[in-house]
């Protein structure tokens, strides 16, 4: 296939909608010809289907199954398997999803039968691959929107940015700043696509967010309406951020990760500029093979040292990088489990508690000592979000997680001084609210324990959240129907990410319904249960991610 094809069919409609400085530009819309794929086999599909269905994917499919389409979360998506078994198979996966976090698509109304059939014959098409960007694409892209030294010397609003919510606005390209005090939204911005991570520098100043889009945005909260101040963008898809957090070191440098191309960028703390560019292709630590596409996913930031943890999702290493000097970056390597994914610091913040959800496994990163002190077996693809950590009245501290491919949680002991006999190990194993999960929370001055379900298949699980009490765990899960509550009308209105306030007693709610249908934010009572308030706000289109600027910032979950 030549260039001028691979870069149609790939930015033809992935970048399309999403990425305004795409290649797409210059090479123009896909036509109408009939695709003729590598594979003789594959079944037909024309230009212009190959453009629309390579944003579909893009939007709802690149997380779990990769750019290239060959798994990690989700299972591989290549010829080899696809053809063989076949455009009807295809449609009803698709269409009706799996209990193993596979969305239904078609039966919630997401995808038309069409767009179902389309997407069925398009991953039985040989996979493109998308141009790489190095430095210099990267700082073509750069642009500093407001000049360091014209920024405000001091905070210039009455917001309490402490309880500030940033808000991810899926489908609209924007974030939503919500005040926590007042549940009003003080500003949409435009960002990327598809917020994936908001984060906060480590003074509370900056809010750094990355669209799925790869587009990076630095936001000032002490202008008097919150702005973007700079913007970049680092490749074509991507999924994390994250700020130096360490004594001295505050807000000098960002980390930004990407799915495509498989590498990290450093970047200065206040304008964004970036500085390294660092590729994670290599070797995986179970099969000694190279991987190409070896996605950055969740980075964290030490507490202990001027250092990251680098998720590289195919190879199964984390990586541990000292950005005190980047002339001679210093990297450590552990070999974990694979597909590492997401993960949070159990309470101490000395150990990363970090999914490797293809494994069914958590590895246990201590880093103080820059080691993997565990691996444990837990059920069926974790996704923990950040995780949730509290006092189990029989074990100790604990860090649990809810599961994408089973309806539990796992909690495991976390305290090796004083609980060493339950130390790394699944302590629990209790029902949850349903497979599906994406998140689990909790907080220091909370007595509950909150999971989601949003990619169940069963509509009334989706829409509604389960809560256990940490002190009555035996007692079982207590289903709250946040959508009900919200009181929008028809769509999927699918529930998403307890996230608490600064205070801790308020839990907030995405309720995601799709575009052209009504969404909102739930506020509960996090003592009663109650319904506190419903932000039903036309400007919340599609949300899904909200990250509180305090629990955020302090790794306070």
């Amino acid at each position: 296939m030549k260039e001028r094809s691979v870069l149609k069919l790939f930015t033809g409609a992935l970048m399309l909608a999403t990425l305004p400085l795409s290649i797409h530009s210059v090479y123009g819309a896909a036509d109408d010809a009939i695709h003729h794929d590598a594979n003789s086999r594959s079944p037909q599909i024309t230009e212009s289907e190959m453009s629309k269905a390579s944003k579909i994917y893009f939007e709802r499919c690149a997380g779990c199954h990769g750019v290239l389409r060959k798994g990690a979360t989700g299972k591989p998506l290549t010829p080899d398997i696809t053809v063989e078994k076949g455009t009807d198979y295809q449609k009803a996966f698709i269409g009706g999803g799996s209990a193993g976090g596979m969305p239904n698509f078609g039966t919630s109304g997401e995808l038309t039968e069409k767009e179902v059939d389309l997407m069925a014959r398009y991953i039985q098409q040989t996979p493109v691959a998308p141009p790489e960007m190095g430095l210099k694409d990267i700082e073509a892209t750069w642009k500093v929107l407001v000049a360091v030294k014209d920024r405000p010397t001091k905070k210039m609003n009455n917001f309490n940015i402490d309880n500030i919510f940033s808000t991810t606005l899926r489908d609209n390209g924007k974030i939503a700043l919500i005040d926590g005090d007042t549940k009003e939204i003080i500003t949409t911005l435009n960002t990327g696509y598809a917020v994936h991570i908001s984060r906060y520098s480590a003074s509370g100043r900056y809010l750094y967010v990355t669209g799925r889009d790869s587009k990076l945005s630095l936001i000032d909260l002490w202008a008097k309406v919150p702005n973007v101040v700079a913007e970049v963008r680092t490749g074509v898809e991507a999924r994390s951020i994250e700020t130096s957090k360490y004594k001295g070191w505050e807000d000098k440098y960002a980390i930004s990760g990407t799915y495509w191309p498989p590498q990290y960028v450093i970047h200065e703390g206040d304008t964004l500029k970036p500085l390294k560019v660092v590729s994670t292709s290599g070797i995986a630590s179970e099969t000694n093979e190279f991987v190409r596409e070896a996605r950055v996913a969740a980075i964290v930031a030490s507490h202990y040292k001027p250092e990251w943890m680098v998720n590289v999702k195919e190879t199964g290493k984390v990586l541990i990088v000292n950005y005190s000097d980047l002339n001679n970056l210093k990297t450590t390597t552990i070999d974990t489990p694979r597909f590492l994914h997401d993960g949070g610091f159990e309470s101490t913040k000395r150990y990363f508690m970090d999914a490797a959800n293809a494994s069914n496994k958590i590895a246990v990163i201590d880093i103080k000592e820059n080691k993997l002190a565990a691996t444990i077996d837990v059920g069926k693809v974790p996704h923990p979000g950040r995780g949730a950590n509290f006092i189990d009245p029989k074990f100790g501290p604990v860090w649990a997680t809810s599961h994408l491919g089973e309806d539990t949680i796992a909690v495991i002991g976390t305290d090796p001084v004083k609980h060493k006999q339950h130390a790394w190990k699944v302590v629990r194993t209790l029902k949850g609210h349903g497979s599906g999960s994406l998140f689990i929370k909790s907080h220091p001055k909370s007595k509950n324990l909150w999971v989601d379900a949003p990619l169940n298949k069963d509509a009334k699980t989706s829409q509604s959240v389960g809560v256990l009490d940490i002190n009555n765990l035996e007692k079982g899960v207590t289903v709250l129907p946040i959508a009900e509550w919200a009181n929008l009308g028809e769509g999927a209105k699918r529930v998403v990410q307890p996230e608490y306030n600064k205070a801790g007693d308020e839990v907030w709610f995405a309720v995601w319904n799709a575009a052209d249908k009504r969404s909102a934010m739930v506020v509960v009572d996090d003592q009663t249960r109650k319904l506190k308030k419903v932000i039903d706000d036309p400007r919340l289109i599609t949300p899904t991610g909200h990250f509180n600027l305090y629990n955020t910032m302090h790794d306070i979950y």
